[in-house]
C-alpha cells in the first residue's frame, strides 16, 4: 500500500456563489419527502425584518469577542409566499445561522403549521467531503517534477475528521499538506445540503393564495454593548459624555434596512440554548499536517510546549477602541436611539432602518450629554499586611452623580469608556481606556482615568509581636493642589483591625478617606490582632 500526501484547498465561497452550485431539484429534496405528494414553496428572502438584541448576561463589563458572541436576538421576518391548494412544504431560506428552531413561530398561514424542521446541513468544504463519502470525486494537482496540472479520479474513503483518505488508481493516498496547489472537484452537490440556512414548515392550505406570513425566532451569535467617550474640559471640572450603541452580528446573514432594538438588563432565562438547539450540525474540516521540515530547525517539535499563537497574544480591543474615540462633534449624528421601558428592563430603539452586516459591528448614537460635573479622587485597594518596597502610583478616578440636576439622570448600560483630555489649544489626548458598569438613575458612576505619578502610596509592616501586627500606610502628594484619596482595606482573614478611629466601614471592608495637602503626605498607622 502506497501513501501520498497532498493539499486540499478548502475555499470558503460566498453564499451567493454556493447557491448557484445547488441544482433546483436538490434544493427541493432537502426536506424529506412524505409518503403523499407535496408541493415545495421557497421563500428566498424576507420583505422586512426586526432584530432585538440581548446582551450576554455572563460577560459583565468585558468586551465581546466577534469570534465568540454569547448573546442572542429575537428576529421577526415578514415574508410573502404563493401557496398552492392542499399540502405543501414552505422553505424559509436565509434564516440566521444560530437559529433556535424550537423557538420559531410562524403566523399568517391559513392552514396553520403541521410540522417544522430546521435544515442545518449547510454547504461547506467539510459537508461536501462528508456527503461524498464512498463516492467518486476528482483531484486536480500539480506534478512537483514537471509542473504539469492533471486531474485524477478518486473515491473518498474517510470523512473530514483529522485526516482524509482517498483511493485512486495508484493506490491509497492520505490527504495531508505537501505545499502543492491541489484541490478536490465534485460532480454534484450531495442530497440534503443547503447553500443557505433554511427553516421549513409543513402546512395545508384550503385554497391557492398569496399570503403574508411572519416568522419569529430566537437566534444565538449576537451581542451589544455601549461604547462611551468621556472628554474632560480643560478646567478639570466638567466633561462631555457621548455613547455609541454597538451591536455585533456573528451570523452570516445580512439584515438590510432592519428595525434594530437592544435590551439592557438581565431577562430571566432558564433554557439552555445549546440544549434547545438539538439539530445536527455540519462537520468541521480539520486536517493535521506534518510540515516538510526537520526537527533540527524546530526544537519545540521535540516535546516542549509551543508558544501561543500570535492571534491569542493580540489585544482585541483596538478596533472597538478606535470607534469609541470618534467624537460626537466630529461626526454628524442624525438620530439617536430612543430609550423605552420594557418592564424592569430598558429598551433602546434605533429610530431609522439600519443595515446589520454579517460577522461585523454596527454603531448608532446612544446618548450625548455636555458639561457634566465630576469630582476627581485617587484610589487604591491594598492588603494592610503586605510589605511593598518603594512607592507606587494611585489610580485616578472620576465620580459622577447620575442625576438629572447633575447633567445625567438616565440609565447607563455597561461598556467601554475612552477618557479624553481636551486642552486649551483645542486638541484632545487619550488618558485611559476604561470600563463602566450598569448604572441606574440616582447611582454614582465611577470611571478609572489612568494612574498618577504625582500621588503615590507606600506601605510596610512595622512590627510583629506574637498575634499582633502593626502596619503603616503613607500617601505622598507631589502635586501643587490638595488630593482627595480613598484607600480600601479589605477584610484580612484571621485578623481584626484594632485601631479604626480614622476608618469607616464600606463594602465589607474599611475605607480610609483623606485629603493629602499639596507637596505633603498623610500617614495611617494600623494595629491588627489575630482573632
Amino acid at each position: 500500500m502506497r501513501f501520498r500526501s497532498f493539499l486540499l484547498i478548502a475555499t470558503v465561497m460566498p453564499a451567493s456563489v454556493l447557491a448557484q452550485l445547488v441544482p433546483t431539484p436538490a434544493r427541493a429534496q432537502s426536506v424529506p419527502a412524505p409518503a403523499r405528494a407535496q408541493s415545495v414553496v421557497v421563500s428566498d428572502a424576507p420583505l422586512s425584518t426586526s432584530v432585538t438584541v440581548y446582551r450576554d448576561a455572563d460577560r459583565g463589563e468585558g468586551r465581546f469577542d466577534l469570534r465568540w458572541l454569547r448573546g442572542y436576538a429575537l428576529i421577526s421576518e415578514k415574508r410573502k409566499i404563493s401557496l398552492p391548494a392542499g399540502e405543501s412544504v414552505v422553505r424559509f431560506e436565509g434564516v440566521a445561522d444560530g437559529m433556535i428552531a424550537v423557538s420559531a413561530v410562524v403566523s399568517g398561514l391559513p392552514g396553520g403549521v403541521e410540522e417544522k424542521n430546521r435544515d442545518a446541513r449547510l454547504l461547506s468544504p467539510a459537508a461536501l467531503l462528508d456527503g461524498s463519502l464512498g463516492n467518486r470525486v476528482h483531484i486536480r494537482r500539480t506534478n512537483p517534477a514537471t509542473g504539469k496540472v492533471t486531474e485524477t479520479d478518486a473515491i473518498v474513503r474517510s470523512g473530514p475528521d483529522q485526516a482524509v483518505v482517498l483511493e485512486t488508481s495508484q493506490g491509497i493516498e492520505a490527504l495531508q499538506c505537501s505545499g502543492l496547489p491541489e484541490t478536490l472537484i465534485y460532480d454534484a452537490v450531495p442530497d440534503g445540503l443547503s447553500a443557505r440556512p433554511t427553516f421549513s414548515v409543513q402546512t395545508n392550505s384550503p385554497q391557492a393564495m398569496e399570503a403574508e406570513v411572519t416568522l419569529t425566532y430566537l437566534a444565538t451569535g449576537f451581542d451589544w454593548s455601549a461604547s462611551y467617550v468621556a472628554t474632560l474640559a480643560p478646567d478639570g471640572k466638567t466633561l462631555d459624555l457621548f455613547s455609541w450603541l454597538t451591536v455585533a452580528n456573528g451570523n452570516g446573514v445580512t439584515y438590510d434596512g432592519t428595525s434594530l432594538l437592544a435590551v439592557a438588563g438581565k431577562p430571566n432565562r432558564t433554557s439552555d440554548f445549546e440544549t434547545l438547539d438539538g439539530d445536527e450540525r455540519g462537520p468541521a474540516l480539520n486536517l493535521s499536517c506534518w510540515p516538510m521540515d526537520s526537527t533540527s530547525t524546530h526544537p519545540d517539535w521535540g516535546g516542549s510546549a509551543s508558544p501561543p499563537p500570535m492571534v491569542q497574544m493580540l489585544e482585541m480591543a483596538s478596533a472597538p477602541m478606535a470607534m469609541r474615540m470618534a467624537k460626537a462633534d466630529g461626526i454628524q449624528v442624525t438620530a439617536m436611539a430612543r430609550q423605552e421601558d420594557l418592564g424592569d428592563l430598558k429598551l433602546y430603539r434605533v429610530p431609522m432602518p439600519v443595515d446589520v452586516v454579517p460577522n461585523g459591528q454596527k454603531q448608532v448614537a446612544l446618548l450625548h450629554r455636555e458639561s457634566v460635573p465630576f469630582t476627581r479622587y485617587y484610589a487604591a485597594t491594598i492588603d494592610p499586611l503586605a510589605f511593598i518596597e518603594g512607592s507606587r502610583p494611585l489610580s485616578i478616578m472620576l465620580r459622577l452623580q447620575n442625576r438629572e440636576k447633575d447633567g445625567l439622570g438616565l440609565p447607563l448600560p455597561s461598556g467601554g469608556v475612552a477618557v479624553m483630555q481636551r486642552r486649551d489649544a483645542g486638541d484632545e489626548l487619550l488618558l485611559a481606556d476604561s470600563r463602566v458598569a450598569d448604572r441606574a438613575i440616582g447611582e454614582k458612576v465611577e470611571i478609572a482615568a489612568g494612574r498618577s505619578d504625582q500621588v503615590r502610596i507606600e506601605q510596610a509592616v512595622t512590627a510583629v509581636d506574637g498575634d499582633r501586627r502593626e502596619a503603616r500606610i503613607t500617601v505622598v502628594n507631589a502635586g501643587t493642589q490638595a488630593a482627595p484619596v480613598e484607600i480600601m482595606l479589605p477584610r484580612v482573614d484571621g485578623y481584626e483591625v484594632q485601631r479604626r478611629g480614622r476608618l469607616k466601614a464600606k463594602d465589607g471592608g474599611l475605607l480610609w478617606a483623606v485629603t493629602v495637602p499639596a507637596n505633603g503626605q498623610s500617614t495611617l498607622d494600623l494595629r491588627l490582632r489575630k482573632r
